[in-house]
């Protein structure tokens, strides 16, 4: 299903932009430079850095590529029960031998700094997470040449993303790693997930744009699945988290695949919002008392999670991961990509292949 934006990069793969470090610019470009469509993550980086990034991958790679901003959140009604979450998590900065965070760090991720960078010095490709911008932010980068995605994990938020004229969106399934890119982080939602197969069914009834497809994803039979479903490309980031170019860190690339890792869980415990990560002692013991509160609860831990990626404690870190993790292969991107468009071309192979219903010898 071609598109002005998915002519962009041959191959119907997008490496998702995984915020906190996995996504730098080698990992981007190897993509790229592949024929997907590699992502940097903007979120929890200031607007320089992100400059800087951009500036390191376009010596990297001349093809196209996307950069993932946060979208500013709402004040949270919760500040007294993260005074109470911070008391619960006294006994882990003790053990870590560091402070907690400043819970008042900042709500906006430098948001208005990164737009003017865009602006001034457009990318191919901008999304979002946490909701959708304004018509006009829309409009003025389009007016700079740029794509615009925002993600959308319910049919309302995907009708958002079109109201606000953006190109494509990005559907995601519940199996996703990392944050769940909720336009209102409602806690009362926290159960009511929908599966990615679903919700590219429901958006694409629903609104006409294009649909990435993300979450779960790691297999090129599950693209050529979602692509089925009426998606035009697929996400996938955990299945990028094992590769040499990322940059995540050896223990987080290990615990993929470790069996003392065996599921993952949505949990507010690090960050206030829910994500889904690997279920470790600090997910176990204080996601159940974590409140609904992001940013302040990802300012508050952030020293916690420094520390104990330093010790190499993955009992202590933010272990993010979507439901496939088990299947993640530790490849250099580019033959991964490789490896995931032969999976890709012997599903549909397989799929035109069949009879049709109903035929066949009796």
């Amino acid at each position: 299903m071609s598109s002005p934006l998915t002519d962009l990069f041959p191959h119907p793969i997008v490496q998702a932009p995984m915020a906190g470090g996995p996504s730098v610019p080698g990992l981007a470009a190897a993509v790229s430079e592949a024929g997907g469509l590699g992502f940097l993550a903007a979120g929890h980086k200031t607007a320089d850095g992100m400059r800087q990034e951009i500036n390191q991958l376009r010596g990297l790679t001349g093809r196209a590529f996307g950069v993932n901003v946060f979208m500013p959140q709402p004040e949270s009604a919760e500040s007294g029960a993260v005074g109470l979450y911070a008391q619960q998590l006294a006994g882990e900065a003790e053990w870590y031998g560091t402070g907690l965070g400043d819970p008042e760090s900042g709500r906006d991720d430098g948001y208005d700094a990164k737009l003017a960078v865009l602006l001034d010095d457009p990318v191919p490709v901008v999304s979002f997470h946490f909701g959708v911008p304004g018509p006009e932010v829309v409009d003025a980068l389009h007016r700079a040449g740029t794509f615009v995605l925002a993600t959308a994990t319910t049919v309302e938020e995907a009708l958002a993303v079109e109201r606000a004229g953006a190109d494509a969106v990005i559907a995601q399934g519940v199996e996703a790693g990392g944050h769940q890119g909720t336009h209102r982080d409602l806690p009362e939602n926290d159960k009511a997930g929908i599966g990615v197969l679903s919700l590219v069914a429901q958006i694409r009834e629903a609104v006409d744009l294009p649909v990435v497809a993300a979450g779960g994803i790691m297999h090129g039979g599950q693209i050529a699945a979602v692509l089925a479903a009426g998606a035009s490309a697929a996400q996938l980031g955990t299945a990028f988290l094992a590769t040499p170019e990322s940059g995540a860190s050896p223990v987080h690339k290990q615990a993929l695949t470790d069996p003392l890792f065996p599921h993952t869980e949505l949990t507010r415990a690090f960050t206030g919002r829910p994500a889904r990560g690997l279920v470790n002692r600090f997910l176990r013991e204080h996601g159940p008392y974590a409140p609904a509160a992001y940013p302040e609860v990802h300012h508050l831990t952030a020293p916690l999670r420094r520390a104990a990626a330093r010790a190499g404690d993955a009992q202590g870190m933010a272990l993010w991961a979507g439901q496939g993790h088990r299947m993640a292969r530790a490849l250099p991107a580019g033959r991964l990509m490789e490896v995931l468009m032969t999976e890709y071309d012997a599903a549909r192979a397989g799929l035109t292949a069949r009879p049709a219903a109903g035929g066949g010898a009796r």
